[in-house]
């Protein structure tokens, strides 16, 4: 599958006014965002933007105790995955209780996505048959073409074709603000997970180019990967990025002080080292990843812009 392609659903669904089962939460932000939220019926135990999602039936459930630290919660994903099986698990009665017309899904291949074609299976059976719509965005341009191939899906092509317009002019915005004021670009490392440690890909290091920065540490399109304390200082970062997948900013801050208290982070504490919420900005491949990018803007060029609100987006640690 292309990166910039959506695969399985095909335009029909447009003239369906049926609902629709989101089962990643970037899809629920997009659909919000396309103003079909009426038509949402049920979504992920994870979607939580907008509010009302955390008031519709949940059609998954997670296999995994977030409550532990990040190393245990690395071992729980590594035994998922050791014995093929996903993260979450599905409540089939659930969605075949929602009757929906179209299920939107993640085509990463990952364990951290219910299994693609059991998906097909399972909405092959519903009465009627479910479309199901996969988003298999690897890049943040990806990201923007699989925002309009929703809205095609969906029946929201205008709406889908200016939501990318006004993303764009965002980010074209923070590109001619750094332009203007010549400012420098840091080199820059994201860290997506903190035990062990892992540098952030995917469309991470499209998002700190936009920002102004150079990834030190990884490659856009190319999956996370493992990156040891020793080999975060050999890239020479002049700043370091805390952006733990899918926790907020406040267990963000909680597990950035705490890997950088270890022995072999001590070079790091003479950085600038800064928390973002990488559950809201970083993580999902939706609308917010271009919030994102204007927060990092402010964190690697402050002076360029108006002050960021670091209670909402980041936190400098001292």
């Amino acid at each position: 599958m292309n990166d910039d392609t959506d695969g399985a659903a095909t335009a029909t669904a447009a003239s369906h006014n049926a609902p629709i089962v989101s089962l990643l939460p970037a899809a629920t932000e997009i659909l919000a965002a396309l103003g079909v939220w009426g038509r949402v019926a049920g979504v992920t135990h994870a979607c939580d933007v907008p509010d009302a999602a955390l008031r519709l039936p949940h059609v998954t459930a997670s296999r995994i105790d977030a409550a532990h630290d990040a190393l245990d919660i690395d071992r729980q994903v590594h035994i998922a995955a050791g014995s093929g099986q996903a993260l979450f698990t599905l409540d089939e009665a659930m969605l075949r209780a929602l009757h929906p017309a179209l299920i939107v899904t993640q085509g990463l291949g990952e364990v951290c996505a219910i299994d693609e074609r059991e998906m097909h299976r399972i909405a092959s059976t519903l009465t009627p048959p479910a479309q199901v719509h996969t988003i298999a965005a690897r890049t943040l341009e990806g990201v923007l073409a699989s925002i309009e191939g929703l809205a095609l899906v969906v029946g929201a092509e205008d709406e889908g074709r200016e939501l990318v317009a006004g993303l764009r002019a965002r980010m074209r915005r923070v590109h001619e603000t750094l332009k203007a004021a010549g400012a420098p670009r840091p080199r820059v490392a994201v860290i997506e997970w903190t035990d062990p440690v892992y540098a952030a890909g995917h469309w991470v290091p499209d998002m700190v180019r936009r920002a102004g920065g150079v990834d030190a540490l990884a490659t856009a399109g190319e999956h996370s990967r493992p990156c040891p304390a020793p080999s975060v200082r050999d890239a020479a970062p002049d700043v370091i990025v805390f952006a733990p997948c899918g926790f907020a900013l406040e267990r963000a801050d909680k597990e950035a002080r705490a890997t950088l208290a270890r022995d072999e982070w001590a070079w790091a504490r003479s950085k600038r080292v800064v928390v973002m919420d990488g559950n809201a900005f970083t993580s999902r491949p939706g609308p917010r990843l271009v919030e994102g990018i204007e927060i990092m803007a402010r964190l690697f060029n402050p002076g360029c812009f108006t002050p960021l609100d670091l209670a909402r987006g980041a936190i400098l640690v001292p």
